[in-house]
């Protein structure tokens, strides 16, 4: 009856288009009605209580990283640096998109950033090259998905607070399963453009090359600084963050040049508000994340799952089917603030290394930010790159089949994510 009246009240209020942040909180009153425990206070003290954490911190300055990178020429030069590396190959453009978007996502941790700055500067090239308008954006859709998963990443740090796992271990882990769901988009997109005969860009000289490694090469060293000084223990990731914004505003404004004050401004204000619908969104699911655990919902879904706490893989696998599913209708953030304390001690009891279900459960969310109907970053795609809906959709579908068969491979093959953590930890 608990778990009805908590889900009811959630999926109903999102039903009638409340947002989702005030959904949360719809349901914890429920809750809090249901177990005789109406208190405004308690929601009151929950709520302010569930925004002030310190790791939380790394949000607001890890997005106004990317906003920097975006405006301030950091994007470009990653870009132009992967065009000069393999933009000659045969689908070179498509390549070009996968390793910016692996080198972009060391650097601002959004999806969301990276979609909007790989759209902007490479869907046009690649439809006048000649790539399908619909398989293009897909794939710069798909290839965004990487950002919340190799370090920094906004998503890992949210997991992190909310499930009282190392957010440094997080990060070190997503290192190599990002690279991984790089290459499976990578064979992915040879597939789908193996029989295309378009013209190929002249290959780049060595002086060109290394003309554009020069000038990308302030941009490349900042995820250097923040996974040398996470691994060296120089700082914590929320003064990574720090370091990462202090970093591109020095780069843009000092170094490239390309940053004005009023730039600036706007680049602060868009930022702050930003965070502001994350943090908001924190703080409701914490309301509901502390009666969820008032209300032992974890226990029972423990006694619900338990015949599959001695298969580790299989449990796995049923959990992840159930995100997947939740990520159709749900956006990242509130799915891992909804489902992360319930799933928990799940992960305890199976006796599951926390840090390697964090990089399973982000890779899933990252994935549900491209899987319709809602589809956040297809609906940026399509924004940013002037196209319909349905064509991003279209585009999107087999580069998504390839992500979610690396994140099973992942699942069964467990030492895919752990020994490259064990060895870089």
């Amino acid at each position: 009856m608990t778990v009805f009246i908590f889900l009811g009240s959630l999926v109903g209020s999102m039903a009638l288009g409340i947002p989702i942040a005030y959904a949360l909180l719809a349901s914890g009153v429920a809750l809090m009605w249901h177990l005789d425990l109406f208190d405004a206070q308690i929601l009151a003290q929950n709520f302010i209580n569930g925004a002030d954490s310190f790791p939380l911190l790394a949000v607001p300055f890890f997005m106004l990283a990317g906003e920097i990178m975006n405006v301030g020429g950091l994007s470009q030069r990653i870009v132009n640096f992967a065009l000069a590396l393999v933009g000659h190959v045969k689908g070179g453009l498509g390549y070009v998109v996968i390793l910016a978007a692996c080198l972009l996502s060391a650097l601002s941790g959004s999806a969301v950033a990276d979609a909007a700055a790989l759209t902007a500067l490479l869907l046009p090239m690649m439809i006048k090259a000649g790539h399908k308008e619909e398989v293009s954006g897909g794939l710069i859709a798909a290839s965004s998905v990487i950002g919340p998963i190799i370090p920094p990443s906004i998503g890992f740090v949210i997991f992190g607070v909310a499930a009282n796992v190392s957010i440094s271990k997080l990060f070190i882990a997503g290192i190599f399963p990002g690279i991984m769901i790089g290459l499976g988009l990578a064979l992915t997109w040879w597939w789908v453009g193996r029989k295309e005969t378009l013209a190929l860009p002249q290959r780049k000289t060595h002086a060109e090359v290394w003309a554009a490694a020069r000038e990308a090469a302030w941009a490349l060293m900042l995820p250097v600084f923040i996974l040398v000084g996470l691994r060296m223990g120089v700082f914590t990731p929320t003064e990574a963050a720090v370091v990462a914004a202090v970093y591109a505003l020095f780069v843009a404004t000092v170094v490239y040049r390309e940053l004005s004050l009023q730039a600036l401004f706007r680049i602060f204000v868009t930022a702050a508000r930003t965070t502001a619908v994350v943090m908001f969104l924190v703080a409701a699911a914490m309301v509901s994340a502390w009666l969820v655990t008032v209300a032992n919902l974890p226990a029972q879904m423990v006694d619900l799952l338990r015949p599959l706490l001695d298969n580790q893989t299989l449990l796995l696998i049923a959990i992840m089917l159930l995100v997947m599913l939740v990520g159709t209708a749900m956006d990242m953030t509130p799915t891992i603030l909804i489902m992360t304390p319930v799933l928990m001690p799940l992960i305890k009891a199976a006796g599951i290394d926390p840090v390697y279900f964090g990089v399973l459960f982000i890779i899933n969310n990252s994935i549900g930010l491209i899987t319709p109907p809602v589809g956040t970053i297809l609906n940026v795609v399509a924004g940013v790159g002037r196209m319909k809906m349905d064509d991003v959709t279209r585009g999107v579908l087999p580069f998504m089949a390839a992500q979610f068969a690396v994140m099973f491979v992942m699942i069964i093959f467990p030492q895919t994510v752990l020994a490259p953590l064990r060895w870089l930890y």
